[in-house]
């Protein structure tokens, strides 16, 4: 039996609008994020759902909530799901990311799946931890269909994941937008991607990461 899987990415988070690399730094939604999140949640509203999955930080719960609040569902929280571990470069501008950290923020940029932030987690290590907490959900969700509220980071590298891209092609897989939906099928040993980062039912509200991330 297959489980469905529905990734959303969170809506414009503080660290967003200030252009600052949020890992685990937890900040909270903007006003335009909380928009974001609850078009998607009218967008996701037709979607059958039998279970609703967040990273416990803030702006992937918030995002969660509007949609929760919409089916009055419970939200279960899972660390897990967390963005990348970014160490020295938590709640950093990008900016200056390429000026400290030159060398590990270069291979980010240019060939994301071999990178490492300084300090923390390499996108390596993410993409296991993601894959392996999305199975165990799969898993135990047979058959059903799932919400997982996450982040930009690990819904790249689980795209990369499903499409069978080696590490050196997770480049080639660009980010998904703020609130948009990804969808996945699991079929019991193996994940395929039907649809990344959509986001036509935002209109004018659409945000994305600038050039330097």
């Amino acid at each position: 039996m297959q489980t469905t899987i529905y990734l959303i990415r969170h809506g414009q988070s503080q660290g967003n609008k200030q252009g600052v690399f949020l890992g685990h730094c937890d900040l909270p939604l903007t006003e335009q994020g909380i928009a974001q999140a609850q078009k998607t949640a009218a967008y996701l509203q037709t979607v059958p759902v039998d279970a609703i999955y967040a990273s416990d930080l803030t702006r992937a719960y918030e995002t969660a909530c509007q949609t929760a609040i919409l089916r009055d569902m419970p939200i279960t929280k899972n660390e897990n799901l967390r963005e990348i571990y970014a160490g020295l470069w938590e709640n950093v501008a990008f900016s200056a990311l390429t000026e400290t950290f030159s060398e590990n923020y270069s291979c980010w940029l240019t060939n994301i799946g071999r990178a490492r932030c300084n300090g923390g987690e390499s996108v390596e290590e993410l993409q296991t931890r993601i894959v392996s907490t999305l199975t165990d959900i799969a898993k135990r969700h047979e058959g059903q269909t799932v919400f997982v509220f996450t982040h930009a980071t690990p819904i790249r590298v689980f795209a990369a994941h499903c499409l069978k891209k080696t590490v050196d092609e997770i480049k080639t897989v660009p980010w998904a937008t703020n609130a948009s939906v990804t969808k996945a099928i699991f079929d019991g040993n193996a994940f395929s991607l039907l649809e990344y980062s959509k986001d036509d039912f935002m209109g004018d509200w659409v945000t994305k990461f600038p050039a330097n991330v």
